[in-house]
């Protein structure tokens, strides 16, 4: 334990230091090469505007090539897989691409992906307006939103953990030490492994990521509700509307764009969603999701990189478009800038 504190401080240490020194010294490497001080006239301003053009894309050039790497590169590696055989050595065109559609538990791992897209998202968003408005004006409203937040900062193998005990099970005639089935055992009712429900399973799953996204949620519409101007809410008051009318009928139309956002964000994450289902159920019990299907696929059962490729390719398609709305949304809240 010691030595991974060790390691994972080092670390911070030299990634922030070598960050801290790589732009110091190109600044002062351009101001070296492109002396601005102790030049007169033209030539001060012709290095003034050399200057101008060099440093942006030395500052950008480490994040640009960062991204050619860890990016575009897989992405075209990717794409190239998706064309090949099982071990990556024959082409095989859209074979693969065949057998997903017809393959029974990549259709379920799609339904099961809907079904996380049609809740999680939608009651992420909701929890968290509903509680930047409650928490907004009341005295102990900050520490409120800081204990939403905090889930957040756990990760979701931990999350998942940290739920496994809530849904925890235990044969007929134990003690059970699982939240839920304590609960459900103390008034009466039969204990239950929730987690091998067909169907059910889903959305007790999809209560450890609403658990972990509300707080995102929360601080981002907070934000918006904070940008409505007082004038507004007064005047909707002197008009004699009452709060469930100002809220439904001022506040969200006035932060439709930053909600639009925020549901595409977690929409974006939740297609993406692998850690809490690879912890808590594997895919077993019909709880499969494409990340996860992608994953066993690549790297279990002697892997296929062929199909495994081909499952991350279709992810990658239905979160584009995503994306590109996303961000032609909050370019349109900045106002382009």
């Amino acid at each position: 334990m010691a030595t991974q504190i060790f390691s994972a401080i080092f670390v911070i240490i030299v990634g922030v230091g070598g960050c801290v020194a790589y732009f110091w010294g190109a600044n002062k490497l351009v101001d070296l090469i492109f002396p601005s001080r102790g030049v007169a006239g033209a030539a001060a301003i012709d290095n003034l505007r050399r200057q101008g053009l060099v440093r942006p894309w030395l500052f950008v050039g480490p994040a640009m090539i960062i991204l050619t790497i860890y990016l575009i590169y897989p992405v075209a590696e990717t794409l190239r897989l998706s064309f090949l055989d099982r071990g990556g050595g024959n082409f095989v065109g859209f074979a693969n691409y065949e057998w997903a559609f017809g393959d029974r538990e990549f259709r379920n791992s799609i339904l099961n992906n809907i079904v996380w897209l049609a809740v999680v998202p939608a009651a992420c968003t909701f929890l968290g307006l509903i509680i930047a408005v409650l928490t907004d004006k009341i005295w102990w409203g900050t520490i409120a939103k800081s204990l939403i937040f905090l889930p957040l900062a756990i990760s979701f193998v931990g999350a998942s953990v940290i739920w496994k005990f809530i849904y925890e099970y235990r044969g007929e005639g134990q003690t059970q030490i699982g939240i839920l089935n304590a609960i459900i055992q103390h008034f009466g009712g039969q204990p239950q492994v929730w987690i091998s429900l067909p169907f059910w399973n889903n959305f007790f799953l999809m209560v450890i990521l609403i658990w972990i996204q509300t707080g995102f949620a929360m601080v981002i519409l907070s934000s918006a509700l904070r940008g409505i101007p007082e004038e507004t809410l007064e005047a909707a008051v002197i008009d004699g509307a009452n709060p469930f009318q100002i809220f439904w009928k001022i506040m969200v139309p006035q932060i439709w764009g930053t909600i639009a956002v925020v549901w595409t964000t977690i929409t974006i994450l939740v297609l993406k969603v692998f850690d809490i289902v690879l912890t808590m159920t594997n895919g077993q019990w019909n709880s499969q999701v494409l990340a996860n299907l992608m994953f066993d696929w690549m790297f279990r059962g002697g892997g296929d990189f062929g199909r495994g490729a081909t499952i991350a390719i279709i992810i990658m398609i239905a979160v584009i478009p995503i994306m590109v709305w996303n961000i032609r949304q909050a370019n349109k809240e900045t106002g382009g800038h």
